[in-house]
């Protein structure tokens, strides 16, 4: 029995209302736009911080492990194009109980992530604007009012659709661009000390003063990771994409190896324009205070800091407007992103109906009003940018890890599904990027890893409520299918607190220090294979995959007709 794919197309594809109006700049700028956000203006001073010159290591390695966990979404985005894909691929490969499981971490990782957007936009301009933040990072109540407008602003403006979020987009990608390259070339002009790569410094010198755990430790804790949680964009909006077998494969590749380069150049120019005697005195662990010029600036606005520092004030003046552009375009992504995945949760029936209505527009509008009020939330007195962030790219890393497992599953489920692009090595991608997830969720810490999947017992608990006052829409949970989810994450907790990471700032979060740097990377090994073999037996039989994507013509109308009436 095949699929039908054209019924597959029309049937469980996105909805018909959401229009195809991203081309392939377009697209490749949405993700280019969504990575370049906060995390260039400060991961290097973060990264630095944990790891000294082997910062340089860490953004080599987190570029790697992204290209390896995009390339296995490259095949799934162009044979099955959805918006919010991440949550549907699950879907269908396991069924409800595992589609909703990683539409609920995705979906409370995109929901954050425009809150951390509009925090450090603020934190920022705290450096000149002192009524917004307390001096611990937490907002201020005028810079609360400031920061739910803002947000609100990101709201305003996806609901005039995708054609006009895309053409804003795009300017403002040329611009951070361009600044990025500008400040790369500036510091390396202005000030480049070539003997800080390896000077004897205060607290550890050398290239790697707190070794290659440090350096992979600084993956997830200094904003690495985060940094590189944009290239999804290509997945959650290919449904809207005019050409999926080109843009597509060329968004998740491209603009993760663009910046990558990018950040990996910004890395050495950052390192390099820091003065020797101050580095030297203060130290890595303490590398804000080289840059702060007698204030606070230094770890608040640290690029800008250091464009100061070494006589560039017209710099420091632009990346002070910077701050606002990038993380501003970022949060505008990642709303719209967030509303497109309880978008996705609708459609999927594993969520109220509502979240999947759209507007004249093309736009989910009920998610979009519901991504403002759950970002609203997270402007709650939460902890400093870095601390936030970690927790953030925890949520989003374990999402991707489902992509690469169904890769797998969908070449025995799917076998005669058109693939106009075809991953040439399935089996040696999906377990390397299972992997990746695994280590980067390994390396964030037992600090973060619990407080993780706190969050997602929280959701299971609001899947029970769904489940009990939604019977007559709520699909069937299909949990012989999708248990292995538990055994993975029970295996995240397992590693992450017999391993040696605790991601605080304290030596001891809880965790059991059994095994050093070596024995976690062997730990992980053992669990992506675990995960890897589980999942393969849960998989769907073939015949229940395609009944999922060849919804009847009935079930379809109906939903449109309760969705978008209006249209």
């Amino acid at each position: 029995m095949s699929v039908d794919t054209n019924k597959v197309d029309t049937v469980s594809g996105d909805d018909p209302h959401l229009k195809k109006e991203f081309g392939t700049i377009g697209l490749l700028f949405t993700a280019i736009g969504s990575i370049i956000g906060s995390g260039w203006l400060f991961s290097s001073l973060h990264a630095s911080g944990l790891a000294g010159p082997a910062s340089i290591l860490s953004w080599v390695v987190g570029t790697i492990m992204f290209l390896f966990i995009g390339l296995a979404y490259a095949e799934l985005g162009v044979m099955m194009p959805r918006s919010g894909g991440v949550a549907r691929y699950p879907h269908y490969a396991w069924g409800s109980f595992a589609s909703y499981s990683f539409g609920w971490v995705t979906w409370l990782a995109c929901a954050s992530v425009a809150a951390v957007e509009v925090s450090a936009v603020l934190t920022y301009a705290s450096s000149y604007i002192h009524w917004l933040e307390n001096p611990n990072g937490t907002l201020k109540p005028a810079g609360l009012v400031v920061a739910i407008l803002m947000l609100g602003l990101f709201v305003l403006i996806n609901f005039l659709g995708v054609k006009w979020f895309a053409r804003i987009n795009n300017v403002l990608v040329w611009w951070k661009l361009g600044m990025i390259v500008l400040v790369i070339v500036a510091l390396m002009i202005a000030s480049f000390h070539g003997g800080n790569f390896t000077i004897d410094a205060k607290g550890g010198g050398g290239f790697a003063p707190k070794g290659i755990k440090g350096a992979m430790e600084a993956i997830p804790a200094a904003g690495i990771a985060f940094s590189f949680l944009g290239w999804r964009q290509g997945i959650e909006l290919a449904g809207e994409t005019d050409n999926p077998k080109k843009n597509v494969p060329l968004t998740l590749i491209g603009s993760i190896l663009i910046c990558g380069v990018l950040y990996i150049l910004l890395q050495v120019a950052f390192i390099a324009a820091l003065d020797p005697s101050a580095l030297a005195h203060d130290g890595w662990a303490n590398v804000g205070n080289a840059i702060s010029l007698g204030s606070t600036a230094g770890n608040f606005s640290p690029l800008a800091a250091l464009a100061t520092f070494v006589g560039l004030g017209w710099l420091a003046g632009l990346l002070y407007a910077d701050a606002f552009i990038s993380p501003g375009d970022t949060g505008l992504i990642y709303t719209s992103v967030t509303a497109r995945m309880s978008y996705a949760m609708g459609r999927n029936r594993n969520a109220p109906a509502g979240l999947a209505k759209v507007n004249d527009n093309g736009v989910p509008w009920v998610s979009l009003i519901l991504a403002w009020i759950a970002g609203a939330i997270f402007f709650l007195p939460f902890p400093s940018w870095q601390q936030l962030v970690s927790i953030v790219t925890s949520l989003t890393v374990l999402s991707f890890g489902s992509g690469a497992i169904a890769l797998l599953t969908f070449r025995k489920q799917l076998p005669d599904m058109e693939r106009p692009y075809k991953s040439r090595f399935p089996w040696v991608v999906a377990p390397l990027a299972l992997l990746a997830t695994n280590l980067i969720m390994y390396w964030a810490g037992w600090d973060q890893v619990w407080k993780m999947m706190a969050a997602v017992a929280i959701g299971y608990i609001f899947l029970g409520i769904f489940q009990g006052m939604d019977k007559g829409r709520a699909p069937k949970l299909e949990f012989k299918n999708g248990w292995w989810v538990l055994v993975w994450f029970a295996g995240i907790l397992l590693v992450s607190y017999l391993g040696s990471y605790s991601g605080a700032d304290h030596k001891q979060a809880g965790q059991a220090n059994v095994y050093g740097f070596n024995g976690g990377i062997v730990a992980n090994i053992i669990l992506t294979a675990v995960v890897l073999g589980v999942a393969w037996y849960c998989q769907l039989p073939p015949d229940r995959v395609e009944e999922i994507l060849n919804e009847t013509e009935e079930i379809i109308e109906e939903d449109e007709a309760k969705l978008a009436p209006e249209v």
